[in-house]
This record gives structure tokens, C-alpha cells and sequence, in this order.
């Protein structure tokens, strides 16, 4: 297994969203995170704290640390989620079987309302999520407004040193 191969895996799974992230991050989302989506692969591309993170469940967490190779992950351990040094840690076979496990376990703790949208049908899907995402931006945009005229008021109100 390597990054491509893991990637091409990973995008057959149902409802699969993928998203460049936090540097060279590649993030597998089980449905789109504008929706509610939950995340469970993460592929370092450029190897640094390891090549995969995952989420294993509480019940395989202990028994994937013990593996040579393999780690909790940073940030993500008390989630119970592992970390790979190298794609030699696991058998191709290995990977294909943790990795829909990590897409069950997080479908399995999606809320009802985001399985339901995710049943929806394609197209009705799909535009909910690209209006999803337009309020998320617009959102964005008149947060950073108003930061902008908070910092504006804050500067405004503070006497000046002669």
C-alpha cells in the first residue's frame, strides 16, 4: 500500500468526501463536513508524525498499538485513532480492512439528520450541499467584517501616547 493506492481505496467507500487540509493533508470525510460529515483518514503527503492517521475504536485501539510501526496519533489518540510510520506496518489486505472499519465506525456516530441527507438522492444531495456551503462562506465573510470593526473600535478607544 502507499498513499495513491490508500487514496483510490478510500474514495470507493460509500459517501466519501475528500479535502486538502492543515498542509499537505488529505482528509476522508464520511459524508461532506459542510453537511455535518465526520472525518476518519487523514494521509500525511509529506510523511512528518507519521504516513496515516485513522480511527481504530476503542476496541482495536490497544490492539493496533501493540503492532511494530504503529502509534496513537497525535491530537487524535483519545479518540482512539492510530497512526502508521510506514505503509509496511499492515498488509494491503490489513489496510483495506481497517480503513472501511475507521468509515463504519465514524458513519456508525454520524447524527440521524446527517444520514438522512446523505440517503438523499444525488442531485437533491448535492445542492443542498453547494447551498450549505454558500451560507458557510457568507457566514465567514461577515465574521471577518466584524472582527475587522471590533479591532476598528478597540483602536478607536484607546488614548493615545504623546
Amino acid at each position: 500500500m502507499d498513499a495513491e493506492r490508500a487514496r483510490e481505496f478510500l474514495l470507493t467507500l460509500p459517501q466519501v468526501c475528500e479535502t486538502k487540509q492543515w498542509g499537505e493533508n488529505l482528509v476522508f470525510w464520511t459524508g461532506d463536513k459542510a453537511i455535518g460529515g465526520k472525518m476518519f483518514c487523514l494521509l500525511n503527503l509529506d510523511a512528518q508524525g507519521g504516513v496515516i492517521s485513522f480511527a481504530a475504536g476503542q476496541e482495536r485501539f490497544y490492539e493496533l498499538v501493540e503492532r511494530e510501526g504503529l502509534f496513537p496519533a497525535p491530537y487524535f489518540a483519545r479518540i482512539f485513532w492510530i497512526a502508521a510510520e510506514g505503509w509496511g506496518s499492515l498488509r494491503n489486505a490489513e489496510w483495506e480492512e481497517v480503513l472501511r472499519a475507521a468509515h463504519e465506525i465514524v458513519y456508525g456516530k454520524l447524527p440521524k439528520r446527517v444520514k438522512e441527507t446523505l440517503e438523499l438522492p444525488v442531485r437533491a444531495r448535492e445542492k443542498l450541499i453547494r447551498e450549505r456551503r454558500t451560507f458557510l462562506a457568507e457566514r465567514a465573510a461577515a465574521e471577518k467584517v466584524t472582527t475587522a470593526e471590533k479591532k476598528v473600535a478597540v483602536k478607536a478607544r484607546k488614548p493615545r501616547k504623546n
